[in-house]
């Protein structure tokens, strides 16, 4: 891993893979990092350069005084991107990282080949439930929140039957900055997109989950609805769809970003 300063904070990011080939960039989630990636990075690696990174005020990266936005969020990638000398890349992102790819999709069209937006929606939750978390973890810290975590992230068979990874999660959550995490709180706080999503160009490809209770299937439904020419998937897991059906969420994935724009076009 490597970190640069950008936007007057530091980014961490990993890169894998022949530079040579198109490059798939990798967002994480709220309350997680990179690492959360590593099944997908392994395999996309085989066929495609691998960037990963720690957004702001989480894993490795720094956390500047908040509150952040979305736009903010979407400038640290479109910076990293001028720092590795990349014009174009297929952008994956879950949940908060999913914003993130909506924005990009909006307003940097030109940086995209393909976006996947993995188990997340223009308009996730309420501003005062978003609120009243950042303010929860910036009072009594992480612990809470990484307690009911596995509730949020995973059905309960999931749970039960993979404890070490269930476990490893939290601990990464344990450890964020509050501040980094509630500062990100207050960006899900405000970002509305259900306007931004109808003007994406980028073949789309929407990822759901079927038990997840954070962005329901109704909410995958309708941003798949929203961006033109899109595709979108089910899979049977909860929020983390990615952790949850690995082997489902990366077929789809290569499936999706091998498939030439032609054919996607005519779908």
């Amino acid at each position: 891993m490597a970190t640069i300063l950008l936007n007057g904070t530091k980014v961490c990011f990993r890169c894998d893979g022949d530079r040579s080939r198109p490059t798939v960039v990798l967002s994480n989630s709220l309350g997680t990092d990179l690492s959360m990636w590593d099944a997908q990075a392994a395999i996309l690696a085989t066929r495609f350069h691998v960037v990963r990174y720690d957004t702001r005020g989480h894993g490795g990266s720094g956390t500047p005084p908040g509150p952040y936005t979305i736009g903010q969020l979407g400038a640290d990638v479109l910076a990293l991107l001028i720092h590795l000398d990349i014009p174009r890349v297929h952008f994956v992102g879950l949940s908060m990282g999913g914003v993130i790819g909506q924005w990009l999709g909006a307003h940097a069209p030109g940086r995209l080949h393909k976006l996947v937006l993995a188990n997340t929606a223009s308009r996730i939750g309420t501003e005062e439930a978003w609120h009243a978390r950042a303010a929860s973890v910036r009072a009594a810290g992480m612990l809470d929140i990484a307690a009911g975590a596995p509730g949020r992230w995973f059905t309960p068979e999931f749970a039960a039957r993979q404890p070490v990874v269930v476990g490893s999660m939290q601990k990464t959550l344990r450890e964020i900055d509050p501040e980094g995490y509630a500062a990100c709180c207050e960006a899900l706080a405000v970002a509305d997109l259900r306007q931004d999503v109808k003007h994406i160009l980028a073949p789309t490809l929407v990822i759901g989950g079927a038990s997840d209770p954070v962005t329901t299937i109704d909410d995958a439904q309708a941003l798949a609805a929203a961006i033109k020419g899109s595709t979108a998937v089910t899979l049977p897991a909860s929020h983390l769809s990615n952790i949850e059906a690995p082997d489902r969420f990366s077929d789809a994935l290569i499936t999706f970003l091998m498939a030439s724009s032609e054919v996607l076009d005519r779908k």
